[in-house]
C-alpha cells in the first residue's frame, strides 16, 4: 500500500511512502520510501538516501535524509550501515559495539561523527533506535516480535541469501520464529533477475527446497525469484507470518530505483523502530 508521509511544510513536500501491510503491533512503525519527493539531480533523481558508494552528492543525501527522518517523526537518525553483501548483524543496543554503539551516524568524543557499521542487518530492542536498509534491487526483509518488543531489518540480496543473513538477523532477536512476524519489501522481479548456475547452486545449498524459484530460459540461465527464495527461507527457520513480496523495482522506474536497470542509481529505504509510550 502506498500512502503519503505528512507533517511537511511549504519546503519538506508529502512524501509518498509504502506502508508495510502487515500485523505488527501499535508499537512497532515501518516504512519505505519510495524515488519521489527529494533534491538529488539525475541519475539520482531525486530521494536518494543511499550514501556515498552511490556517488551522489553529500548534501542532497542528506537533505533528503532530513526530509524522510521529518517526513516519519522518527525517533533518531537512522542506523545507515555500510552494506556488503554478507550475513554480519549490528545489535544497535550494544553501547560497547564498535564504531559509534547504538548506530550510525553518531558522536565520538569531541563532536567527530563515527563511521557506520560494515553489516548488513540490524535489531534492536529499545524504543528510539531506528533500523535501516538500504536497497536497489536486493530485498528489505523487515521482522517484528508480535508482542512489540523487537524489530530487525535485513538486506538480503542473492548473497545475502546464500550467506544466511535471515537466519542471522532471527538468531539475533532472541525472539522464538513462531512469535515473530515478517514484511519482505520491494525488490527485483523474476522476470528481469537472470542468473548464472553458480547463483542457483549457492541459493539451493542453503534450502533446497527453493528450487521452485528458479525458471530455466531460453539462454540457459535462470530467472531467479528472490522475494520466493527469501520466504521459503523465514518459513524453514519457523516463521508462519510472513507478508509482502509481488513489487519489482526494475518494472516500476517512476518509484523504485534499480541498479541492474539503471547501473548508477540512488537508494531507496526500508525503515523499522519502537515508538516510545508517550509517542504511540
Amino acid at each position: 500500500m502506498t500512502v503519503p508521509a505528512g507533517h511537511s511544510s511549504a519546503s519538506d513536500p508529502v512524501l509518498p511512502l509504502i506502508a508495510p501491510d502487515w500485523p505488527a503491533p501499535p508499537a512497532v512503525r515501518a516504512a519505505f520510501t519510495l524515488r519521489q519527493g527529494g533534491v538529488s539531480s539525475p541519475p539520482f533523481d531525486a530521494l536518494n538516501v543511499g550514501s556515498e558508494q552511490t556517488g551522489d552528492t553529500p548534501d542532497a543525501v542528506a537533505e533528503n535524509r532530513r526530509r524522510v527522518r521529518q517526513a516519519l517523526r522518527l525517533p533518531a537518525e537512522p542506523s545507515w550501515l555500510i552494506q556488503v553483501h554478507g550475513a554480519g548483524v549490528v545489535n544497535l543496543d550494544d553501547d560497547e559495539s564498535p564504531r559509534g554503539g547504538r548506530g550510525a551516524p553518531s558522536r565520538e568524543p569531541g563532536g567527530a561523527t563515527a563511521e557506520p557499521r560494515r553489516a548488513d542487518a540490524a535489531v534492536t530492542h529499545s524504543p528510539g533506535r531506528v533500523c535501516a536498509i538500504q536497497v536497489a534491487d536486493c530485498l528489505p526483509v523487515l521482522l517484528a516480535a508480535r508482542d512489540g518488543t523487537a524489530v530487525g531489518a535485513a538486506h538480503a540480496g542473492w548473497r545475502g541469501l546464500a550467506a544466511r543473513v535471515l537466519e542471522a538477523t532471527v538468531r539475533a532477536l532472541g525472539v522464538g520464529p513462531p512469535e515473530l512476524l515478517a514484511w519482505i519489501g520491494p525488490g527485483i522481479g523474476a522476470q528481469h533477475f537472470e542468473v548464472g548456475e553458480e547463483v542457483r547452486t549457492a541459493l539451493l545449498a542453503v534450502e533446497g527446497g527453493a528450487g521452485r524459484a528458479f525458471v530455466r530460459n531460453a539462454r540457459g540461465r535462470w530467472q531467479c525469484d528472490l522475494s520466493a527464495i527469501a520466504r521459503r527461507q523465514l518459513e524453514t527457520l519457523g516463521l508462519r507470518a510472513i507478508s509482502g513480496g509481488g513489487w519489482c523495482t526494475y518494472a516500476d522506474p517512476k518509484r523504485f530505483f534499480s541498479y541492474r536497470r539503471d547501473g548508477r542509481c540512488g537508494r531507496m529505504a526500508a525503515l523499522v523502530w519502537i515508538e516510545s509510550g508517550q509517542d504511540q
